[in-house]
């Protein structure tokens, strides 16, 4: 069984007087251990799938299992709470609060789901450990640099044990250097079975997935695998 399976997903916006269409029946399956990357033009479709996808949207029409549940129809409060153990998000610009330390950042998703502390903070180093930040756990998100901050990020989105990590443009406030120092972290919790979904519009990034999916006008165009390019972190 895929751990993400899409059938006929369409989802349509009212814009005043007029339908836009931004996705048009889109089939799709995701195995577990996956590294995926969605390309696409600027209203290609690729963020609303991503929405879809990391429950954050549902679709107007066609059906979505994920891990074997069909979350089609789900109430906003019961995907929050299916987000909260299948799903950890990274985003382009971080979403860290600034005033508060790396370790705190981390613990936050911990916090929402009622973790006590001692257990937050133990799990929260851990996951800064494996982005191998856990030496600047104590540094506020001004204090970090932005490949810095995007580990933070990164190791936010592994702190709750999810088996999907979905990544929008992780790269696109980053410097190339920086930029593929991440993209070999996401490789290697790839590597340690962690289905990765990256939406990205550059090419140099998608070369870094096993599958490149391409999407225009709300369809799948093009969806090809290949040997991914590894770089050292």
């Amino acid at each position: 069984m895929s751990l993400i399976e899409m059938r006929g997903i369409e989802r349509m916006y009212v814009m005043g007087d007029n339908y836009v269409h931004a996705l048009r029946g889109v089939d799709l399956e995701i195995d577990k251990g996956a590294s995926i990357a969605i390309m696409g033009t600027s209203g290609s479709g690729k963020s609303t799938l991503m929405n879809i996808m990391g429950c954050l949207d549902q679709p107007t029409r066609g059906s979505y299992m994920l891990g074997g549940h069909d979350v089609s129809r789900l109430s906003r409060a019961a995907l929050a709470e299916i987000r909260g153990k299948m799903i950890g998000f990274v985003f382009q610009s971080f979403n860290l609060l600034s005033r508060t330390s790396a370790l705190e950042n981390v613990e936050m998703p911990l916090m929402y789901q009622g973790v006590p502390g001692g257990q937050r903070r133990k799990r929260a180093l851990e996951a800064l450990e494996r982005v191998g930040l856990a030496d600047r756990a104590d540094h506020h998100s001004s204090q970090l640099s932005g490949g810095q901050q995007q580990r933070v990020a990164i190791a936010r989105a592994l702190v709750g044990n999810a088996p999907i990590i979905m990544a929008d443009e992780p790269t696109g406030n980053l410097d190339t250097k920086t930029s593929y120092e991440v993209m070999a972290i996401l490789q290697k919790l790839g590597d340690q079975g962690i289905t990765i979904v990256l939406v990205t519009h550059e090419t140099d990034i998608a070369a870094h997935a096993r599958r490149v999916i391409t999407l225009r006008d709300g369809l799948i165009v093009d969806d090809k695998t290949q040997d991914p390019v590894r770089t050292a972190a």
